[in-house]
């Protein structure tokens, strides 16, 4: 999942573009109506196309056909999180038009589509729905109004006489009925409203009501493509094999020999290792077990998690740490302090574990590209593949596919670089799929991080100066590689490095670079009322790849402060709940939702033998969040029975994916807290598959009650604000349970 610094960096990069949306309207001869939007970074607007059956496709998200069929172009991918129906229903409500009459295509890459928050086409960061919450409606707003106008002209009526449902113009007085597609072509030649009249919440049909998720037909009757599912005539089935260790490098191997197997049709050398082509997926399976690889080691890659944890404790003690936040007079506060509280809070790399593994379809031939596969940022992917082939970003084409589980792990696109390489080099359509043993020990993982915590505590037992040191790598440092020249497409390939070196270098120094905020977010926005706050961030970069891991900094950030702001209320004899609501009196809506956990959850009252709850609250990706927790331990075994959530999103579209995002994130939340880590061992990932990297079963999963907070404020996010409470919420019951603080992730007992 992206997040704040990815915005900032981008937005500073891209060319300076008006906030306004332009509205362009093309006509057919057939009368097919498109609306084409640009968005801001959008170089060019390239004119819309008929095809031969007489229906225009636009370059954005909607398009009116002759026989009345609406098409919405989806600019964000569809990874679980319910972009599909949301912005749909956006669309659907200004343009009167059931969601279930909307067909819903995936975009492919093109300026057209970026993210406005990001300068990039990029689907992270919890913003579909915030970026898009303006754009799509003016989008619809704009259409039925030229529609409307439309309609008059043909009727010869006033436009107040007129009304438009469920993707017709009707006319009051004769009931006259006139479909969009039959006003195509007239709509066409109107003028677009410079500031289309959106709906007030009162008038919402669909926002705020509709439940029903639009792509669940197709997903249950196994008609969903995901890109696992892409078949192309001629395919043949590639597996890669890659250095067991960090930084390896390909020496030598017997690839010949593998060659005149039966089935394998070609062993291809690439950047990340071995590629065997064969007739299917087992059979280059089967021949990958008779390569014999030798590879030669990097001596300064990282070798064990004991010698990573050394690094960041060296790093912690250097005298460069910089200082993100600084409020009141901290050193006073901790001279004069009549206690210090100190303690370290630590957090392991995590795997991302999407239940589809990584896959991609590739054809590079002729000095093109096409590109079948599932990615949260199809303009990186162009990148990827111009990279490992001949090929310009302006000649790949992305078929963009379902995605089964992103979670940040889809914005990194060496899946797709591997493709490209394999088919550039060996010929024909090739289809990639790694393994699970490969999507865990090859993964680019959440970074590790370590937390430094004090607190000066005065003769009432209250804080009155917080300290927190972060030392972690910066995900930024891994990522601009490829994301900067995804937004100079125009770029000929010999600059590609050096947007990245130009990115780095100037990181902080200049508002078009800002400083890389993944390792902080949700630690230097502390929430509570303490006199003096200081957070400080020093960089430790093992040498571990690392990207964006769902809700990213505030996943680890969440955990050290809410488990001592845990700390801080036992210190002062205060009910943790008590607490923070007492330091929580600058923050309302974090407050609110705090109150409400509280009281759904019933906080406080009389437990049953062995059960215990803890509580935890975060802001994070503009959304407010609470978590009640009720565990049980059996053995050696945490049980978390129920957890009741509070969210504060602002304004609701759809209230059911709110709460399947809510319980979502708690699962996954509550599989990284209880199990996640990925360890290493002489340079090797040690774990391997959902054996000893676990995700909660269904009968581990816990009930889970979601409270949505009415609001009237723009849609905020809702992907990943359900996961940085959970840990902490556990934590702080599991010291209920037993008397002993954990300040360790994943929480063991042993």
């Amino acid at each position: 999942m992206m997040n704040n610094e990815m915005s900032k960096l981008n937005s500073g990069l891209q060319l300076k573009t008006s906030r306004r949306r332009l509205l362009q309207v093309s006509m057919t001869a057939a009368g097919g109506f498109s609306l084409g939007v640009m968005l801001p970074g959008c170089s060019t607007f390239r004119a819309n196309s008929i095809d031969d059956k007489g229906s225009w496709s636009a370059n954005a998200w909607l398009e009116i056909t002759p026989d009345n069929r609406i098409i919405f172009t989806l600019d964000r991918v569809e990874m679980g999180q319910g972009t599909y129906t949301g912005l749909s229903t956006l669309l659907a409500e200004e343009l009167d038009v059931e969601p279930h009459n909307i067909d819903v295509v995936f975009a492919g890459a093109q300026t057209s589509y970026r993210n406005p928050d990001y300068g990039l086409q990029l689907t992270g960061g919890s913003n579909s729905l915030s970026s898009s919450w303006p754009q799509i409606r003016e989008a619809g707003a704009s259409a039925r109004e030229m529609l409307i106008t439309a309609a008059a002209d043909a009727l010869q009526v006033p436009k107040d006489y007129l009304r438009t449902e469920n993707a017709h113009v009707i006319h009051a007085g004769s009931n006259k009925r006139l479909t969009y597609g039959s006003l195509a072509k007239l709509a066409s030649k109107q003028n677009p409203p410079s500031e289309p009249t959106l709906k007030s919440p009162t008038d919402y049909r669909y926002i705020g009501k509709q439940n029903k998720r639009l792509d669940s037909q197709q997903k249950v009757t196994g008609t969903a493509v995901y890109g696992i599912d892409v078949e192309i005539d001629g395919m043949r089935y590639a597996v890669v094999s890659r250095a067991p260790w960090l930084g390896a490098r390909l020496k030598s191997h017997n690839g010949a020999e593998v060659e005149v197997i039966a089935g394998v049709e070609k062993v291809v050398e690439i950047e990340t290792g071995i590629a065997v082509v064969a007739s299917s997926y087992w059979k280059a399976r089967k021949a990958q077990d008779k390569l014999k690889v030798e590879w030669e080691r990097d001596e300064d890659a990282p070798l064990d998690s004991a010698e990573i944890s050394e690094l960041y404790h060296k790093q912690a003690h250097a005298d460069d740490s910089d200082s993100k936040r600084s409020e009141g007079d901290v050193d006073r506060a901790f001279e004069k302090a009549k206690k210090v509280l100190e303690f370290e809070f630590d957090a392991p790399f995590l795997a991302h574990a999407t239940m589809e593994p990584m896959n991609c379809t590739a054809h590079v031939q002729d000095g093109k590209a096409e590109i079948w596969t599932g990615t949260q940022a199809p303009d990186i992917a162009q990148v990827a593949v111009a990279k490992v082939t001949n090929v310009s970003l302006s000649d790949i084409t992305i078929h963009n596919q379902f995605i089964g589980g992103g979670f940040g792990r889809r914005l990194t696109q060496d899946f797709v670089a591997e493709a490209a390489e394999i088919s550039y080099k060996a010929g024909g359509v090739i289809k990639l799929v790694w393994s699970r043993e490969e999507d865990t020990q090859h993964d680019v993982y959440r970074p590790a991080a370590l937390h430094k915590l004090r607190a000066a505590i005065d003769d009432q037992g209250l804080p009155i100066a917080w300290d927190h040191h972060i030392i972690a790598p910066e995900i930024m440092d891994w990522y601009v590689w490829d994301a900067s020249p995804a937004m100079f497409p125009w770029a000929p390939k010999f600059m590609y490095a050096a947007f990245g070196h130009v990115g780095l270098l100037t990181a902080g120094l200049t508002p078009a670079t800002p400083a890389d905020t993944s390792a902080i977010e949700g630690a230097e926005d502390l929430p509570y009322s303490i006199p003096a706050i200081e957070v400080r961030h020093t960089k430790a970069d093992a040498g571990v790849p690392i990207s964006y891991w769902r809700s990213v900094g505030h996943s680890h950030n969440a955990f050290a402060v809410e488990c001592f702001i845990d700390e801080l209320a036992y210190e002062a004899g205060r009910d943790a709940f008590e607490f923070r609501r007492d330091y929580l009196k600058s923050s309302p809506r974090l407050l609110n939702v705090l109150e409400q956990a509280a009281t759904k959850g019933s906080w406080g009252r009389e437990m049953e033998a062995g059960v215990h709850q803890g509580i935890a609250v975060h802001k994070s990706f503009n959304s407010y969040a609470a978590q009640l927790v009720e565990i049980k331990i059996e053995g050696n075994d945490i049980q978390v029975l129920k957890v009741v959530c509070a969210i504060d999103c602002g304004l609701v579209v759809n209230p059911d994916i709110v709460k399947m995002q809510m319980e979502s994130g708690i699962i996954f939340g509550i599989s990284a807290a209880l199990y996640g880590e990925i360890t290493f061992k002489d340079g090797q990932v040690q774990q391997s598959n959902f054996h000893d990297y676990p995700v909660l079963r269904m009968n581990q999963s816990p009930e889970i009650e979601t409270v949505i907070i009415p609001s009237e404020a723009s849609p905020t996010g809702v992907g990943e604000p359900g996961v940085p409470p959970i840990a902490p919420a556990i934590a702080n019951a599991l010291f209920q349970a037993t008397g002993e603080r954990h300040r360790r992730l994943p929480l063991k007992l042993t």
